[in-house]
Order: C-alpha cells, then sequence, then structure tokens
C-alpha cells in the first residue's frame, strides 16, 4: 500500500520589492524581539505587496497596512507595512484582497503610497512574520540584499 506525503515545504518570495533587512534593524521591539515569530523585513522601494505563497488570505487589517496568510501547507504569515502606519487609519492604502479570499504566490494583496508612508510612518521597513512557528521544522533563508516581489525566494521552511 502506498501512502500519499504532502511536500511540508514552502517557499516564501518575497512580497515587495526593495531591500531585504534583518528583523532585528526593525524599530519596534515586537519584531525586532521576534516576539511573534521569525522571519525577515522589506525596505520597500515601491508601494505593491504580493502574497509570497500560496494559500488563503486570513486577515486585511481594517487599516489596510497588514494582512495575515495561511499557506496550503498551514504555515501563516503576517506583512506589516511599515512601523506604527496603524495610526494612518488607512490612509494611503488599499487592499485588493479580503479574508476567505485565495492567493498564489505573486498575487496582489495591497498598494500603499510609498511616499506617503515614509513621511508619516516611524519607519518603511515592512516585517514579514511566521506566527505559528510551532509547525516549523527547519527555516533556511537566502543571503539575498536585494528582492523582486513575486520572483525572489527569500525563505524556504520545513515543516513538521
Amino acid at each position: 500500500m502506498f501512502r500519499l506525503f504532502r511536500k511540508r515545504e514552502e517557499v516564501i518570495v518575497s512580497p515587495l520589492t526593495g531591500n531585504v533587512r534583518s528583523l532585528e534593524n526593525v524599530p519596534d521591539p515586537v519584531f525586532a524581539q521576534k516576539m511573534m515569530g521569525d522571519g525577515f523585513a522589506i525596505e520597500p522601494t515601491d508601494g505593491v505587496v504580493v502574497s509570497p505563497i500560496h494559500g488563503e488570505v486570513v486577515q486585511v487589517f481594517p487599516t489596510k497596512h497588514a494582512v495575515g496568510l495561511r499557506s496550503d501547507e498551514g504555515l501563516e504569515i503576517l506583512i506589516h507595512v511599515g512601523i506604527d502606519t496603524v495610526h494612518m487609519h488607512g490612509e494611503g492604502f488599499e487592499a485588493y484582497v479580503k479574508a476567505g479570499d485565495r492567493v498564489k504566490a505573486g498575487d496582489l494583496l495591497l498598494s500603499f503610497d510609498l511616499a506617503l508612508v515614509q513621511q508619516k510612518a516611524k519607519s518603511l521597513l515592512t516585517p514579514v512574520v511566521i506566527t505559528n512557528g510551532e509547525v516549523v521544522n527547519e527555516c533556511h533563508r537566502e543571503h539575498i540584499e536585494q528582492a523582486e516581489r513575486g520572483s525572489t525566494v527569500l525563505m524556504k521552511v520545513k515543516l513538521k
């Protein structure tokens, strides 16, 4: 009898175009100290956010500055555009998805006014965090400085 196995590995592509940074560089202790989970940050060079995985949209924050996703394999990812952007109350942000939508890696999630966020937020650095690290067995980060949204592979995650 043959048993079918799921792939149990996720490939995470960059959700933004920009410079890849360590979470420790994010000027917010919740992200920098990995209280929400491990991941990376992107310093965006444009205002377009795409899905880094195939899966489902779990949540789009009412202020449209963040989106939560769950991959087909169960990995949960939070993309949080900038730091202290919640205080912008959605100004300059647009959401193209809603909770329950199915997405593929590279599908458009959000857009934002880069200049406005740079002016009004504490930082443009955008954390991309795995929020359910308990399902992760092994995580490999690619050592890349520049990323293109939807195509540059930044992490490979083996799940338990």
